[in-house]
């Protein structure tokens, strides 16, 4: 492959998933990262199916991966009182292996970090293609001229807002939000319900995790007290463990809200500029984010290689071999599952629980949807 200087905007998954394949192809790569570093902790990710196990084989990473596997477990559905209705098992939960998000992005800069230069602290504030090369633009390193960049930056992302269009264009709200807070409790994997909002408790190791039906809001995402008066407002008169997890809040060391959301993007990429993970297919706690992010690396890396780095044949080549894959990600909503907003319809799904048939369908389904892809060996 011809000398091709990229930059990715993202240092989650996708972005370095991305840098490890062309870096090995010898493109020149630089990775920008709005954190000021490596973002630990989240929630945890799996991977399932031939398909995500050929491609971290091929990375050299399945063995690191499992390594670092927290193991899916069992998380029992509780009534108010604590009483065990259900159980949601580990295979569900979990796929074939799943580990830390922060964990993940942590193996995937260590294998890329001596081969990548890596831009934290740092963002892109504008782009402007020529015929040629993308000029791009930062908030504090020197403006530098690159082939292609690639927007791997989440949801929510900046170089989709540059190039193609403000987000509200391009993400669909989905009726809920989710919360991830360092409250750490003891005990085995819980979850509860009240119609419309679930909280679920991990363990010491786990953060609480909150999902709940609201309105859109609109609100600094940025700004932890921000967070936490939309959590106490969502939660407000909640049971079972629910006033002391709000009691807590002040004494939480990290926390995450953000949107139940969907992206939806007519194209992947616009001239020299390409979109990967969230910001093109993502659907939030869809289960399948991971191993869209790392099953697309490879698939955008290896059409670059194969098209000796002309952008429009490999770009093009992407879409068409990648987005019927995707097609996973339109797959409704997470929010109704995790947090119904009936008592009837959390009656309903904690029954699909109980039932050995519909739980062993749903299990076939997702490893249907999970190896939908004939991968090519670049």
């Amino acid at each position: 492959m011809k000398q091709t200087t990229v930059l990715i905007s993202g240092a989650s998954i996708a972005g370095p998933a991305l840098a490890f394949w062309l870096s090995r192809y010898g493109c020149d790569v630089t990775v920008v990262e709005r954190s000021p570093q490596l973002r630990t902790g989240g929630q945890a990710v799996d991977f399932k199916g031939e398909i995500h196990r050929t491609v971290l084989t091929r990375m050299g990473l399945l063995d690191a991966v499992r390594a670092r596997q927290t193991g899916g477990h069992d998380q029992t559905i509780i009534d108010e009182h604590g009483k065990a209705i259900a159980v949601i098992p580990g295979e569900f939960t979990g796929g074939e292996v799943e580990i830390a998000r922060g964990e993940l992005s942590e193996l995937l800069h260590g294998e890329t970090k001596g081969s990548c230069e890596y831009l934290f602290g740092d963002s892109i504030t504008a782009l402007e293609e020529t015929a040629d090369q993308v000029h791009v633009t930062f908030r504090n390193a020197a403006a530098r001229s690159f082939d292609i960049v690639v927007g791997a930056d989440g949801m929510h992302s900046n170089v989709r807002r540059l190039a193609f269009g403000p987000e509200p264009d391009f993400v669909k709200y989905l009726g809920y939000y989710y919360a991830l807070v360092e409250l750490k409790a003891d005990g085995d994997p819980v979850m509860y319900n009240e119609p419309g909002r679930m909280v679920a408790l991990g363990g010491p190791k786990s953060p609480a995790f909150f999902v709940f039906k609201s309105p859109e809001r609109h609100y600094d995402r940025y700004d932890p007290e921000a967070m936490k008066r939309i959590i106490r407002g969502a939660y407000q008169g909640g049971r079972w463990r629910i006033p002391e997890l709000l009691d807590r809040l002040d004494t939480a060391d990290d926390i995450y809200l953000d949107s139940l959301s969907r992206s939806e993007v007519p194209s992947y990429a616009k001239g020299r500029v390409v979109l990967l993970g969230d910001a093109a297919y993502g659907n939030t706690l869809g289960g399948f984010g991971s191993g869209l992010a790392v099953v697309g690396a490879y698939v955008l890396a290896g059409e670059l290689r194969a098209a000796n780095g002309d952008h429009r044949a490999a770009f093009a080549n992407y879409e068409r071999e990648f987005r019927p894959y995707a097609k996973v990600s339109k797959q409704g909503s997470a929010g109704p599952f995790l947090a119904p907003p009936s008592r009837t319809r959390i009656a309903m799904r904690d029954w699909t629980f109980r039932s050995p048939w519909l739980l062993r369908q749903m299990l076939k389904l997702t490893d249907k949807y999970a190896t939908g892809i004939e991968l090519k060996d670049y």
